[in-house]
This record gives C-alpha cells, sequence and structure tokens, in this order.
C-alpha cells in the first residue's frame, strides 16, 4: 500500500469527519428510495425533451457514485443501483449554496449518494435527474480502482469481488446469469413434478462419488463427520422412501487440487427419477440444455471461448472405447485386452500398478486421449464398472454399466447413469472399493451400511444424475475459469 493511497484514504476520514462535525451521520439509515435506475429509464421511455419537460416526471434514486464531472458551480454525477446507470445533475441555485459546498467537499467517487428531482434530457439526448435534494448515504473510504484499469491483477479481483462487483459490469452480468440458470434448471424439474430437497452436509460417511472429502469433528457427539463429495446415497434413500422424482441444488466440498476447472466448494445439481433410465435422462438432458440457451440467447448456437457449440438436438453419442480408439488411433477390437492397455499406458506415460483392473486402465486412457478433443455437446456411455460403483451393469455387456457423461469442450458436464438397486450386487461393489482403498485408492468408494439397509427395503429402477453448475455457467457466460463464475472462490491466505 504506497503512501500516496494511504494519502487518500486519511483525506476521505478527514471527510467523514467534517460531515460529523456539520452535525450530519456519514451512515445514515433512515433514507427511503422509491425508483430504480430502470424505472426511471422505463418511465421516461419514448419522451422527448420537451413533453418529459412538461410532465415533470420526479424521481429519487440511491446508489454509488462511479463517475464525475465538475464545472464550477455545476457537476454530473453518474450513479450506479442494482438495476444499472444513470446521471445526475447538481448545481448550487437548485441544491442551495450550503447543499452545494457539502457536497463538493465531502463526496468522492465511490460514496453512495441519494438524489432527488425531475428528469430531463441534456443538450446531448442523455437521461438525467436534476438534483433538487441530494444526501451522503455511505463515505467510502478507499478510492476504487482507476477508471481505464479497473481490476488488472486477476487474483485481486476474485479476492476482493465485492469491488470486482462495483467496478467491472461484465463480472455483474456472469452472475445475474447465474442465477438466471439456476432458476432456469428449478423451474424445469419442478414443472416435470420433480420434488426439491435439502440432505445433510455433513455425513458419517462420505459417499456418492470417489473423491477425498474433508474431516470435521462434532465435539458433542465426539466423532468426526466429513463435508459431503456428494447428496447421491441420500437422494436414493428418498427414492427407497417413496419420493419418485427429486432433486437437489447443492454445494459439495472435495479436498483436492484447484484450478481453471476445480474449486474445493462448488455447486452440483443432482435429481433422480424412479422408473426411468439413463437413456431418458439423455433425452431430457437435450431438452433442458437446448431449452436453457435458447431461454438465455434466443438460439442453441453459444459463443465458447471463440468456438460455437450448438446444443439443438441430437448430440453425438460415443462409448468409451469408441473414443479411445477414435481420438488414439488404435483398433477398438485391442481394448479389450488388458495387456495392450498397460502397453498403451505405459507409451503413454501414465502410471501403471500390475494390480490395476482393465476397466480402470481403459477410463485412464479415455481420460488422456479422447476426452480433450471431444468438442460436443455429446454424451459418452458404456463406462467400465471399475469406474462405476454406484451404476448399474448393462444386461448384454455387464462389463459395462448403463451410464453417460455429457462432455463439451473436453470437460465433464454432467453424469448420469441408472441406478444399481440390487443390494447385495451394491455390497459386493463397495467390497471391491475398499480392496481399491487398501491397494492405496484414497478416493475409493467407502462402505455404507445404512444405504445398503434402504436398499434392502427396496429402491425402484431409477435413474440419477448429477450437473456441474459451475462448468455450465463457465459455458454459458464464456468464463474461462470457473474463479470467475463463484463469487468467492477459495484462495491461498493473504502475504
Amino acid at each position: 500500500m504506497t503512501e500516496e493511497w494511504n494519502d487518500l484514504v486519511r483525506e476521505r476520514m478527514r471527510k467523514a469527519d467534517e460531515v460529523r462535525r456539520r452535525g450530519e451521520n456519514p451512515y445514515p439509515n433512515d433514507q427511503r428510495v422509491g425508483w430504480t435506475t430502470a424505472d426511471a429509464k422505463r418511465a421516461a421511455e419514448g419522451k422527448e425533451g420537451e413533453d418529459l419537460a412538461k410532465e415533470e416526471i420526479r424521481v429519487d434514486i440511491a446508489g454509488r457514485v462511479v463517475a464525475a464531472r465538475h464545472f464550477g458551480k455545476a457537476a454530473f454525477l453518474v450513479i450506479a443501483d442494482r438495476s444499472g446507470r444513470l446521471q445526475a445533475y447538481l448545481t448550487q441555485d437548485r441544491i442551495g449554496e450550503e447543499g452545494y459546498n457539502r457536497f463538493r467537499e465531502t463526496t468522492d467517487i465511490g460514496d453512495i449518494v441519494w438524489v432527488e428531482g425531475p428528469l430531463f434530457h441534456t443538450r446531448t439526448g442523455e437521461l438525467t435527474v436534476q438534483a433538487e435534494n441530494f444526501r451522503l448515504l455511505t463515505k467510502s473510504l478507499r478510492p476504487l480502482p482507476e477508471k481505464w484499469h479497473g481490476l488488472s491483477d486477476v487474483e485481486t479481483r476474485y479476492r476482493q469481488r465485492y469491488v470486482d462487483l462495483i467496478v467491472n459490469e461484465g463480472s455483474r452480468e456472469v452472475f445475474l446469469r447465474r442465477s438466471q440458470i439456476i432458476s432456469f434448471l428449478r423451474n424445469f424439474l419442478t414443472s416435470r413434478d420433480f420434488l426439491e430437497v435439502e440432505t445433510p452436509m455433513m455425513q458419517p460417511v462420505a459417499g456418492g462419488a470417489t473423491a477425498r472429502p474433508f474431516v470435521t469433528h462434532h465435539n458433542t457427539l465426539d466423532m468426526d463427520l466429513f463435508l459431503r463429495i456428494a447428496p447421491e446415497l441420500y437422494l436414493k434413500r428418498l427414492l427407497v422412501g417413496g419420493v419418485e422424482r427429486v432433486f437437489e441444488i447443492n454445494r459439495n466440498f472435495r479436498n483436492e487440487g484447484i484450478s481453471t476447472q476445480h474449486n474445493p466448494e462448488f455447486t452440483m445439481l443432482e435429481f433422480y427419477q424412479a422408473y426411468a433410465t439413463y437413456e431418458d435422462f439423455m433425452d431430457l438432458t437435450e431438452t433442458m440444455l437446448s431449452s436453457l440457451a435458447f431461454s438465455l440467447f434466443g438460439k442453441t448456437a453459444v459463443s465458447v471461448q471463440g468456438e460455437t457449440i450448438d446444443f439443438a438436438p441430437p448430440w453425438d453419442r460415443m462409448t468409451v472405447a469408441g473414443a479411445v480408439a477414435r481420438f488414439g488411433n488404435v483398433p477398438e477390437e485391442r481394448l479389450s485386452d488388458p495387456g495392450f492397455l498397460r502397453e498403451m499406458a505405459r507409451g503413454l506415460g501414465l502410471p501403471v500398478k500390475e494390480d490395476v483392473p482393465a476397466g480402470a486402465l481403459l477410463t485412464a486412457l479415455y481420460e488422456e486421449v479422447a476426452e480433450p478433443k471431444i468438442k460436443g455437446p455429446a454424451f459418452v456411455t458404456e463406462y467400465p464398472i471399475e469406474v462405476s460403483p454406484l451404476s448399474r451393469a448393462s444386461d448384454s455387456r455387464p462389463h459395462v454399466v448403463d451410464r453417460f457423461e455429457l462432455i463439451v469442450r473436453g470437460k465433464e458436464i454432467a453424469n448420469a447413469f441408472s441406478e444399481l438397486n440390487d443390494p447385495r450386487e451394491q455390497r459386493r461393489r463397495f467390497e471391491e472399493q475398499l480392496r481399491a482403498r487398501e491397494r492405496g485408492d484414497e478416493e475409493a468408494h467407502a462402505m455404507d451400511e445404512d444405504f445398503l439397509r434402504a436398499l434392502e427395503y427396496g429402491m425402484p429402477p431409477a435413474a440419477g444424475e448429477g450437473i456441474g453448475i459451475d462448468r455450465l455457467v463457465m459455458l454459458f457466460t464464456d468464463s474461462p475459469s470457473i474463479r470467475d463464475v463463484i463469487l468467492f472462490p477459495q484462495l491461498r491466505k493473504e502475504g
């Protein structure tokens, strides 16, 4: 922090003290506001200068001063509120000499103010409030970033999101769109008779996904708990209980790496439907996301980082093995040979243990040579059973499961499958996961006896799906990093 910057802060503190010396509070909380800037613009829409003057539409708005131009005994301010920006014109003859001097001597860019008066058009045609009353509502002690450079340091933008939202209109638009996306998904499902629920975020068993959890401790119960890595097993318990269509928009926590695609705290949509299959969910997902694109843009084609992604159905479909054969340029029939898989993996520099199952090797190859090259939207199916401990095995090909992942621009956006509801087979899968954990796989699924007990009461045949909200928002806001779409992403400590 430079000495010059400290001088600016001290000067603003002096101005706040000056407001108090004049008998006023620089942080009052008794001012009611009747209009937004958008309300004012709508009231003046279509009215020429003379008509606007005759109607004398009086408005009062409040917001942050984001720009100011001073001309002796007059000044133009640009005031920003939640709905947009509007210019205000302050003159000494309208608000009085004392009021104007108070404004000039104590108000800075960044302050939050209230103005009241009639609307008019300037000579250049800009809609403006002719301020007849003015009040300081919040004195800002820190200056905003310089107008033309804004917050140029990316980490500062993430760490000080409150400043980023003030000075970067594009950032505000991202989070407005994020809210619109979540609202659309919620309405899409509730209109199809899905029930929204909330399930525990602290769980005695970290289940529903293969990931490393965060661990906490409950003092009264004297037991360790895990921040959930997925809500899946609780939502399936609700299927057992007769809630046949259910969803949750949830926060998950995974104690893993941080990158442009990963944040340890993230948002998922998970939904489950009894008497449905993963193939039904392919159709539903196509309808959901193509409709979402159309609701946001009026078309299904979306520009993402210089590429056009068209969400109009039908989408491409390919198997895991087919994708490896296609993008790895190898014969698909050889991908059923464990020896060939090991040889191919070693050739690509992937770590290979002798006891790693063939299905896990095939999946690793897919993630290395195929997934990053899939433009999509595309459904990738027939995942090996070894990497899908909660999915139903295919009736015709029992070494793979009835599952798909939705891939767009080389990234997983959604994961879905027909659910495994055979309790004895689920126990066998959990036991295999325990053996994988003993071999050193820290992300292997834990045994959940209560979930097995629920399955023993009978879960209807069903399909389930999880959609990564953050990655979806990245697509529909053309954002290159997950940190751009999370209001307060996880960062290292300052200093």
